[in-house]
């Protein structure tokens, strides 16, 4: 297959001053493009997942809103440019379309696990979706998954966040494999994502390890969009709780997933109560982001790897005595 196009390799439209000569240059760049992807037949297998969502990537990049600036649409060269941009966008929407529905459907009746993994694993360049795991950027996984997951957006406004409290992103996908696969999560486990916005960890743990998940968020919009996804998929044991984690039942948890949702006085309160928690059993508490320095702090607590800030760290608890 030839390589596709770096979308920092050509101009993008959007950096262009249409005088002249730079729309010139901009025909050229979106004939070049458009010419390379029609005649990449590869596109169209099923198994080239990761390529297509490269491509579509950078047909974006290249045609803003996914269409090409054009002049004289009725006529022009660059009328027919973009006729043929919009159907290879089509095109290729279409068979990732295909895919999403059927790994649906297959969650839905409770053989996701299988159907999903080897998904990600066939798309992905080595083979290995843990070795790349490290780093906040988001790449072609969150793109299969956002399609798998099919979230609705929110039917009413995010309310404003309270103080101490960090603007909502989605943990990267591969982060939340990399974390199923090293925490070794079971069907015995019950995970509690404390501020799970969306839901993607909960609802991919449960996809993919029969896990029973909770998720702990303050925002009712997102907890009503998880809760949506959840129903649509089947995921039973699947649970949102609209609710403010300081004051949140944790007692049935044995793995706790941090992705900085607060900071100061509420991040304190919470691992005070973690620790009650683990007064009593063996806990882990997995964390990303910038709250892992400071949970890495925590005596009672002991990372089982290396501690870093751009990969999931799992802790385990010290407090319960083994083999009581």
């Amino acid at each position: 297959m030839k390589q596709i196009p770096s979308a920092d390799a050509h101009v993008h439209l959007e950096d262009l001053e249409l005088d002249e000569g730079n729309f010139r240059t901009l025909v050229s760049v979106l004939q070049t493009l458009i010419e390379e992807l029609e005649q990449d037949c590869s596109l169209d297998e099923p198994g080239r997942l990761r390529q297509r969502l490269e491509a579509l990537d950078c047909l974006e990049a290249h045609l803003p809103n996914g269409q090409a600036q054009v002049r004289d649409a009725e006529s022009s060269q660059e009328a027919e440019l973009h006729h043929r941009a919009e159907a290879i966008y089509a095109r290729l929407e279409a068979v990732n379309y295909t895919i999403y529905r059927t790994i649906r459907r297959d969650i839905q009746r409770g053989a996701g696990t299988e159907s999903l993994l080897q998904w990600v694993i066939a798309s992905a360049e080595d083979g290995h979706h843990a070795s790349r795991a490290s780093g906040e950027r988001y790449d072609y996984l969150d793109e299969l998954i956002s399609g798998v997951l099919e979230f609705e957006e929110p039917c009413t406004g995010v309310a404003e966040l309270p103080p101490e409290m960090v603007f909502y992103q989605p943990t990267p996908a591969r982060h939340i494999l990399d974390l199923i696969e090293r925490a070794a999560l079971t069907e015995r486990d019950v995970l509690v994502d404390l501020g799970s916005g969306m839901g993607h960890v909960p609802l991919l743990a449960s996809i993919c390890s029969g896990t029973r998940s909770i998720g702990i968020e303050l925002e009712a919009a997102y907890v009503n969009c998880a809760q949506r996804s959840a129903r649509a998929l089947n995921l039973t044991q699947v649970t949102f709780i609209q609710q403010d984690a300081q004051v949140a039942d944790l007692s049935s948890g044995t793995v706790f997933y941090l992705y900085t949702p607060f900071t100061g006085t509420i991040m304190r309160a919470v691992l005070d109560s973690l620790r009650q928690e683990a007064m009593g059993r063996e806990i882990r508490i997995c964390t990303f982001g910038p709250c892992t320095p400071i949970i890495a702090k925590e005596r009672w607590l002991q990372a089982t790897g290396t501690v870093e800030s751009n990969r999931t760290v799992i802790f385990r608890s010290l407090l319960f005595p083994t083999g009581r």
